[in-house]
């Protein structure tokens, strides 16, 4: 195989990547998809070999890219659809041992990242850590707020001591930087499939076989249905949008834990349920608006995914939503948890439909700057400056 970049190589031969993960593939959401992503590109383009170390599950969600190796663990308290790895156990460690990486990649600030880390500045191997979820945003949902300052202390602490941190939008890599990472920060965006995800798939029978008329506008929830992803402030603001305009519907592409709260809370609702390649496509090119109140994501590849569909988007003023689209240009931005303001927006989406165009067209144009074979082929430039550097010493914390 041709690599695109010899000095990608290790010695002449294909260097080796030992990737942890929190979750690889047992479910299905945006940053294990984009790790897999990843692995399939390093390995069919750029001639790696990657090993994947992650908790998984007997029911795993879709069949994994790279060589996967269960870490044992345990289901999370609160969150019984997610495990959490027990560390570098021995077992693990004897398997990385013998695989014998050049380079560490770490995606989750787990135990088991954590141990990785300790075990590349032992052997002198450099790591590259990916930031994939706004952690600390999670605790309040759960009652544990108050935990916010110590958690952000333990994360920076762990990125402190890797030598390239990948975030995903400059807004969140220029802050890492100010905090103490500096010229450490990269950025690792995420791409889209523009022929999954296009307004072509569309299909309005389809919409009336959901039971959805063709005068209604849809407003779509999409992704996992778990409580950090504002679902109480979708909610909130369906309710306002629906008093002011009764044709307004709403649809929820996705499944997760908390389906019974939400089906409970809108019963009206249609659920499509867990969806995947062509059927997921033509069901967001089906909808009319996105509405997206979550700020635990650091990307959001389904308002980059609702974008290249066609739809509208109306999401929270977070630095991922800002990287995506202009706010007034290519959708709309309002306050994180004002549910009265997404309502608004939405409202007056739904009253000028010749301005929702407009700004779902400029969504759509903004989408078709986001090519995974490039973004991805920046990654591994990034694994280039790492195991070709003079120096890997971890970052002082």
């Amino acid at each position: 195989m041709v690599m695109r970049e010899s000095r990608f190589a290790i010695g002449g031969r294909a260097p080796r990547i030992a990737l942890f993960s929190g979750n690889y593939n047992y479910t299905r959401d945006g940053a294990n998809q984009a790790l897999n992503r990843l692995v399939d590109h390093l390995e069919r383009h750029r001639g790696a070999r990657v090993r994947v170390y992650s908790p998984t599950s007997r029911t795993p969600a879709f069949e994994p890219k790279g060589e996967l190796v269960s870490a044992p663990s345990v289901r999370i308290p609160l969150r019984p659809d997610y495990r959490m790895a027990l560390g570098l156990t021995p077992g693990v460690r004897n398997d990385l041992i013998r695989f014998q990486p050049d380079l560490i990649h770490v995606s989750a600030p787990d135990l088991l990242g954590q141990g990785a880390v300790a075990y590349a500045h032992e052997q002198g191997l450099p790591v590259v850590a990916s930031v994939h979820t706004s952690f600390e945003t999670y605790l309040e949902y759960y009652g544990l707020g108050w935990l916010r300052p110590n958690l952000e202390r333990r994360l920076n602490a762990f990125y402190a001591d890797c030598d390239y941190v990948l975030a995903p939008n400059p807004a969140m890599a220029d802050q890492m930087a100010r905090e103490g990472l500096g010229d450490r920060m990269r950025v690792w965006s995420r791409g889209v499939d523009q022929e999954l995800f296009n307004p072509g798939r569309r299909d309005l029978d389809w919409r009336r076989a959901q039971g959805l008329a063709d005068d209604e506008t849809v407003i779509v929830f999409f992704g996992r249905v778990v409580l950090e992803k504002g679902l109480a402030v979708f909610a909130d603001a369906f309710d306002l949008i629906k008093a002011a305009n009764p044709k307004a519907r709403v649809m929820v592409i996705g499944d997760g834990p908390a389906r019974a709260w939400m089906q409970k809370r809108l019963p009206d609702a249609v659920f499509t349920g867990l969806l995947s390649g062509p059927a997921l496509g033509r069901a967001v090119a089906s909808g009319d608006i996105l509405l997206n109140p979550s700020i635990t994501e650091t990307f959001s590849n389904v308002v980059l995914e609702a974008m290249a569909s066609g739809l509208t988007p109306v999401c929270a003023d977070a630095p991922n939503n800002r990287s995506l689209f202009r706010d007034g240009v290519s959708g709309v931005l309002a306050p994180s948890r004002d549910a009265a303001s997404y309502a608004w927006a939405a409202g007056q989406l739904i009253s000028d439909p010749v301005r929702r165009a407009d700004l779902a067209a400029a969504a759509q144009a903004a989408s078709a700057g986001y090519s995974w074979s490039a973004i991805l082929d920046g990654v591994a430039d990034i694994y280039t400056l790492a195991l070709h550097s003079a120096s890997t010493q971890p970052l002082a914390a």
